[in-house]
């Protein structure tokens, strides 16, 4: 199985970070209670994370920063938005591409009706003409914005609240300064994979995740799992988008690559787990070396 961190870049400074947002998707319910979010396992012959299971998301794409979208969007504006990632400008582009790649990805399209009414999957028609408009935007005939316009529909950004942010290691094979995000399912919207990148949809308890994780039942890279492990102190979705719309400040987290006897090993800034805590940079769980 292959991973971004199960190698090192023979020349580490060469390799560019890009601009990439994900979204864990919420709903509340499930046998045991509690709240699941949904993971998607990526296609095994992906060069990137190949089999993982992961969130929604991907990179940016040049139609994230155009105009015309972010004048379809409601709830934000780019000033307000850049302002919460704490960048010049620009920032709203981050919450177009979670939209998109959860529409491309999962079939979920977080926008709404002038008058706030959520999209509704409704009828067959209805859930065969948005088929129909993934599977154009994910094979790039058309933008998200041209199925906005001719749907009469608007980004429901709010929608989207801002959780997290992990920058890949210096000297992985490929690097991205990933935005995780947060939304609920919306109502009468159901995820489906694509059968393209992602080849099967699983909606978890956190816990749950974690512990087929720790069994090696799937894997998972580590910002998945610390993410996911972040979410394990809360009761209900709603529980989640609350806290994260509270969040005043969102640090990066820039772990580091540590060759060891025994494997590749990630490092992270500041773990909780003292000075030193390591995981191995393949399946993400925590290791004690000994020499």
């Amino acid at each position: 199985m292959s991973s971004v961190l199960s190698a090192r870049s023979d020349v580490p400074d060469s390799v560019p970070v890009r601009p990439a947002a994900t979204v864990m998707l919420l709903r509340d319910g499930g046998a045991a209670g509690g709240f699941e979010v949904c993971l998607m396992q990526r296609n095994l012959r992906s060069d990137f994370v190949g089999g993982a299971y992961v969130f929604p998301g991907g990179g940016l794409d040049a139609e994230d920063h155009d105009p015309g979208l972010a004048a379809r969007c409601r709830g934000l504006d780019d000033s307000e938005a850049s302002r919460r990632l704490d960048v010049p400008a620009g920032g709203l582009a981050f919450w177009m591409a979670t939209v998109r790649e959860t529409f491309e990805e999962a079939g979920i399209l977080l926008a709404v009706r002038p008058d706030g009414a959520p999209v509704a999957f409704d009828d067959a028609q209805v859930v065969e003409r948005f088929a129909r408009h993934r599977r154009s935007v994910d094979r790039s005939d058309r933008t998200l914005l041209d199925v906005l316009d001719e749907e009469g529909l608007l980004v429901d950004a709010s929608s989207l609240h801002y959780f997290a942010r992990w920058i890949t290691p210096l000297g992985a094979l490929r690097r991205y300064d990933t935005r995780f995000f947060v939304a609920a399912l919306p109502d009468q919207q159901e995820a489906v994979h694509d059968e393209r990148e992602l080849i099967g949809t699983h909606w978890m308890r956190p816990d749950e995740a974690l512990e087929r994780h720790r069994a090696g039942e799937f894997t998972m890279i580590l910002p998945t799992i610390r993410s996911l492990d972040a979410l394990r102190r809360f009761d209900t979705a709603r529980d989640v988008l609350d806290h994260a719309a509270s969040i005043a400040s969102v640090p990066a987290v820039l772990p580091t690559l540590v060759e060891s006897p025994h494997g590749l090993r990630i490092r992270l800034p500041d773990d909780p787990d003292g000075p030193g805590a390591s995981f191995d940079a393949r399946s993400g769980l925590p290791v004690v070396d000994v020499d």
